[in-house]
C-alpha cells in the first residue's frame, strides 16, 4: 500500500464545491424547517440589521421638514429686516396740503403682494412706498407736485374707475410718463385731475393693482376738478 496522497487531492479540491453545494443545501432546508421561535429571531437580527436605515431616514424626514418651515419663516419676514428706503426729494409745492395729508392717511398697508416700506429720514413729505418682502424697486406715491412739463393739451391719459367712488366721482385720470429708450423698468403715472398733482411711480411687472387701490383712496380724499395742462409746445 503506497502513502503517496498526491492522487488523492484532486478529489479533496473537486469535493469542495459540492460540499459548499451541501452546505447551501443545508442552510435552505434548516430555513424551511426551522421553528416559529427562530423565524423570530431572524426578524429580529433583520429589524436590528436595517434599524440604522431606518433611522437615518426618520431623522432627515422631519429635519427637511424643519428647514422647510425655517426657510419659509425668513422668507415670510424677510420684510421686517428690509433697510429703510431712500427716496430723494422732488419739488412738491402742496405736499403740506390738507389733500396730501387726507391721501397719505388713506393709503393701503399693503398692494397686492407689496407691504410698506420704511423710509430714510429725512424723508420727503407726503411720500408713501411699499417693496416686495425680499426688497427690489418699489412702489412709490407722491403727492403735492408740480405739473409735469410733458402733461400737455395732446396728451392721452387713463382712467381707472373704482367702486369706492362717490359725489359723481369720473374716476382718477392718469398721463403716463416713460422714456421707452432709458431701459427703465419702472413707469410713473400722474393723478392730473385733482388740483393738485399725485404721481404713482411703478415696476412694470406690478400689475394693475397699485393704479387700482391708489385710484380708490384718492376718490376718497380728494375731489375731481377739471384737468388743466400745459399748452401745447410751439
Amino acid at each position: 500500500m503506497s502513502n503517496d496522497t498526491r492522487d488523492t487531492q484532486p478529489d479533496a479540491e473537486d469535493a469542495a464545491p459540492d460540499t459548499a453545494r451541501a452546505a447551501a443545501d443545508g442552510d435552505a432546508v434548516q430555513a424551511e424547517t426551522a421553528t416559529p421561535q427562530q423565524a423570530d429571531d431572524d426578524a429580529a437580527a433583520y429589524e436590528i440589521r436595517r434599524s440604522p436605515a431606518l433611522i437615518a431616514t426618520a431623522v432627515a424626514l422631519p429635519v427637511a421638514l424643519v428647514v422647510g418651515l425655517i426657510v419659509l419663516g425668513v422668507l415670510a419676514n424677510r420684510h421686517h429686516s428690509r433697510d429703510p428706503l431712500a427716496l430723494g426729494a422732488v419739488p412738491a409745492p402742496a405736499a403740506s396740503s390738507p389733500q396730501c395729508a387726507a391721501l397719505m392717511s388713506a393709503l393701503p398697508d399693503k398692494i397686492g403682494d407689496y407691504t410698506t416700506s420704511e423710509l430714510m429720514q429725512p424723508a420727503p413729505a407726503a411720500t408713501h412706498a411699499w417693496q416686495l418682502p425680499d426688497g427690489g424697486d418699489p412702489i412709490v406715491v407722491r403727492c403735492g407736485l408740480d405739473r409735469p412739463q410733458e402733461f400737455n393739451k395732446a396728451s392721452a391719459t387713463n382712467q381707472i374707475q373704482t367702486p369706492k367712488a362717490a359725489n359723481g366721482d369720473q374716476g382718477v385720470n392718469w398721463f403716463e410718463l416713460r422714456d421707452p429708450s432709458s431701459g427703465v423698468t419702472s413707469g410713473t403715472h400722474w393723478a392730473v385731475d385733482r388740483g393738485i398733482y399725485i404721481a404713482l411711480t411703478m415696476p412694470d411687472n406690478a400689475g394693475a393693482t397699485p393704479l387700482q387701490d391708489v385710484s380708490a383712496a384718492i376718490q376718497q380724499t380728494i375731489p375731481q376738478q377739471a384737468m388743466d395742462p400745459n399748452p401745447l409746445p410751439n
